[in-house]
């Protein structure tokens, strides 16, 4: 398949424009390539937007919030066009998904996955702007008073380079369902879904000036944080980025969603399907190769159980097929980039260092691609620096505890608290334990399930605010309170 799927591979321009207030635009303006992490060839050129265009940008938004284009436009008609987002995107499901694997790496199972997610997350939020309703407020009988929702203004949404297509759409349909006008930064490792993605919302009816996608590097998006016609953010990405993004937004009194990093704890009791287990905590450790948020890679396993687990782990991460995401049945691809390669294999020398057993992997293959072995490293102690960062790789540490007080306090001992999972077949653990974890998400008997009506986000270095459900929708506007006296 993976032959086959790179011969058939659609020649890419040589240069990518952005989408500009209704205009593709490139010239002029430096360019930087965009490279596919399987074979480290240069699949485009894209262009660097300049603080000029984010001026353009925010002020075509802010020109169709105040001629009302897309706002004014009734409920149903607003729906009918994000139903339309949804059908382009499934219409086109493979080239978007095949794209997305090159610019990005992952196994093409994955991307498809994520651009169904896309549209599914249009698909629910297409329903939102009939239900964006206010309230009438009981204050007494001389007036009468209600709330209305309105639309925040112009959202700068700032993408992060795992997961492009379904994060921006995280972000993008809540956002347009609330009225807002947007504009766009994908990372600069992955910028040509969100490109292609510009394009079909065009095509569906978006209005121009609605929809700025600009591409560039950490300058575009900090200029767009500190823009000020920009009256929300909404960025994706690590914890020491966000700081600086909440800082900036800060200054002006924007309203910010910060999903940050994550160092999650997956938590094993004895009494748990061990199979399962170990089935699912692949995924949730080397899944797009460890480049998730919500990575398990703190594998916390009951000591009664820790010697089994250990050699059903070790047999399982030998297994996990690692090769060209395009190639079809691989769990482990490339990661995004050279860079992040050397972070990984550093984090890997970090964990031999502090005295963790590297029991599988930790190494690269030879040939192009920036490619990092599954790895399984035993006897962490969650002190440790492989148990305290996030990684972002194929990298899983194993944690043993001895009783349930003990797990609650090692998955607790974090600076982070995105997600966690939970295995056991006692119903009245799993109630207690997910009860008793700081986190934002907790999955019992499963990990990373999503879905666009439950929100996603973490506490302490995790972020703030929620991606997805109605607290996505509702960050994404303003009640206004009208006092009418009769």
């Amino acid at each position: 398949m993976s032959q086959t799927l790179r011969e058939g591979l659609p020649a890419l321009p040589e240069v990518s424009p952005f989408l500009l207030a209704g205009e593709w635009v490139a010239q002029g303006r430096e360019l930087f390539d965009v490279t596919d992490p399987a074979t480290e060839q240069i699949l485009t050129q894209v262009a660097q937007a300049t603080p000029e265009d984010v001026d353009v940008a925010v002020a075509a938004g802010r020109r169709a919030l105040a001629e009302r284009s897309w706002t004014g436009l009734d409920p149903l008609e607003r729906a009918r066009v994000m139903n339309r987002i949804a059908d382009l995107i499934e219409d086109q499901l493979e080239d978007l998904a095949i794209l997305e694997t090159r610019d990005n790496g992952k196994p093409i199972e994955r991307s498809r996955a994520d651009t169904a997610n896309a549209a599914r997350t249009f698909r629910h939020f297409a329903g939102a702007p009939s239900r964006l309703a206010g309230s009438t407020v009981p204050i007494g009988e001389a007036h009468h008073v209600y709330t209305t929702l309105n639309p925040v203004g112009v959202a700068a949404l700032i993408l992060p380079w795992n997961f492009p297509i379904m994060t921006g759409s995280f972000k993008i349909a809540p956002a347009l369902a609330a009225g807002c006008s947007i504009v766009v930064k994908p990372a600069e490792q992955t910028p040509l879904t969100m490109l292609r993605l510009a394009a079909v919302m065009r095509e569906a009816g978006v209005p121009d000036g609605v929809v700025s996608v600009l591409t560039g590097d950490g300058r575009v998006g900090a200029a767009l944080t500190a823009h000020p016609g920009v009256a929300k953010v909404s960025f994706t990405g690590s914890t020491e980025v966000g700081r600086i993004v909440g800082r900036a937004a800060a200054d002006s009194f924007k309203r910010v969603t910060l999903e940050l990093g994550g160092k999650s704890a997956n938590i094993v009791f004895e009494d748990a399907d061990l199979d399962a287990a170990v089935t699912t905590a692949m995924r949730a450790s080397f899944g797009h190769s460890g480049q998730m948020c919500t990575a398990g890679s703190r594998l916390l396993v009951q000591n009664s159980i820790l010697a089994e687990m250990t050699g059903r782990l070790t047999a399982a991460v030998a297994k996990v097929p690692m090769g060209d995401g395009l190639a079809g049945g691989v769990s482990v691809g490339p990661l995004v980039s050279a860079e992040q390669r050397e972070q990984v294999l550093g984090y890997i020398e970090k964990g031999r260092a502090d005295g963790a057993q590297l029991v599988t992997g930790g190494g690269t293959p030879s040939g192009p691609g920036y490619y990092v072995e599954p790895t399984l490293f035993t006897g962490v102690r969650n002190d440790m620096v492989i148990a305290r960062e996030e990684i972002f790789g194929p990298v899983v540490g194993v944690i043993g505890f001895e009783d349930e007080t003990e797990a609650i306090a090692i998955a607790n001992d974090s600076s982070y608290g995105l997600a966690g999972g939970i295995w056991t077949n006692d119903l009245r653990r799993a109630h207690r334990v997910a009860a008793a974890i700081d986190a934002g998400t907790i999955w019992v008997n499963t990990y990373n399930i999503f879905d666009p009506a439950l929100g996603f986000g973490g506490v302490k270095d995790s972020g703030i605010g929620r991606d997805l459900g109605d607290e996505a929708l509702l960050g994404f506007t303003e009640t206004k309170a009208v006092v009418i006296a009769l």
